[in-house]
């Protein structure tokens, strides 16, 4: 869908992406799903200027293909597109593997953005947008999705639950877990960190790496993690809700 945007101009993109950080691992292969031209060729650009392999898709169908012939490291998605919106490619992409998704919505479409984060997106960025804001969450979604391989933690194991960081892999009762980059980052985290309460600011900050950021993708993500981990999720024994602070994880409950 067409969004109204004001690119900035080619002396911009080159010393705003100067400023951001390189990836991570090299040259990460982004996806940009994206309809609207103007939008597309000022992502695809910052990205490009960043360090980033490119390529563009203009509606699902056609990112689905792109993704199918070569898997990316991470789709940048639309959600208003023609044919196929982009929670549907979303959905289909992750049937297949857990690739990275960072989502772009428009402003205020509060129920699209927790859709997003719902159907397995990392992060999200509304419209109109900053593009250095992009790449920045680009390259922190990348970092931690390949920190585990570069650097990882010791397996941890309580309640029955276990993570391999190294091996990004999570299983309950010794049923592997179909978690997503952040579902996995949260649950690790709180084997690590048992019996002690998070501020939703605390795990944004530990678990995303960002000072800033909406609180309510710690809330979403928390949700679907109990709906994965716990017996019965409406009434959760292991992801304990602190009143007033936020959330603490409680091994040894009862």
């Amino acid at each position: 869908m067409q969004q109204p945007y004001a690119p900035a101009g080619a002396d911009a993109i080159d010393r705003t992406a100067a400023a951001v950080p390189p990836p991570a691992s090299g040259a990460a292969r982004i996806l940009v799903v994206e309809d609207d031209p103007t939008v597309a060729e000022v992502v695809a650009g910052y990205l490009a200027r960043a360090g980033f392999t490119v390529e563009r898709a203009d509606d699902g169908p056609a990112a689905l293909a792109r993704a199918h012939a070569h898997w990316p490291d991470l789709v940048v998605l639309d959600l208003m597109l023609p044919g196929m919106d982009g929670l549907e490619v979303c959905r289909r992409l992750r049937e297949r593997a857990p690739v990275p998704v960072v989502i772009l919505t428009a402003r205020g479409d509060e129920d699209d953005r927790i859709l997003g984060l719902e159907v397995g997106a990392d992060d999200y960025v509304t419209k109109p947008f900053s593009p250095r804001e992009l790449v920045l969450r680009v390259t922190s979604v990348l970092r931690r999705t390949h920190a585990g391989a570069v650097d990882p933690a010791p397996r941890r194991a309580a309640a029955g639950l276990a993570v391999d960081p190294a091996a990004r892999r999570a299983t309950r009762n010794g049923t592997e877990l179909a978690l997503t980059l952040r579902e996995f980052d949260l649950l690790a985290f709180f084997l690590r960190n048992p019996g002690r309460a998070y501020s939703r600011e605390d795990l944004m900050r530990e678990v995303w790496g960002w000072d800033f950021g909406d609180l309510s993708t710690v809330t979403v993500h928390v949700r679907r993690l109990r709906g994965k981990v716990e017996d019965d999720p409406g009434r959760p024994r292991l992801i304990r809700t602190v009143w007033g602070v936020g959330y603490r994880f409680e091994p040894e409950a009862e």
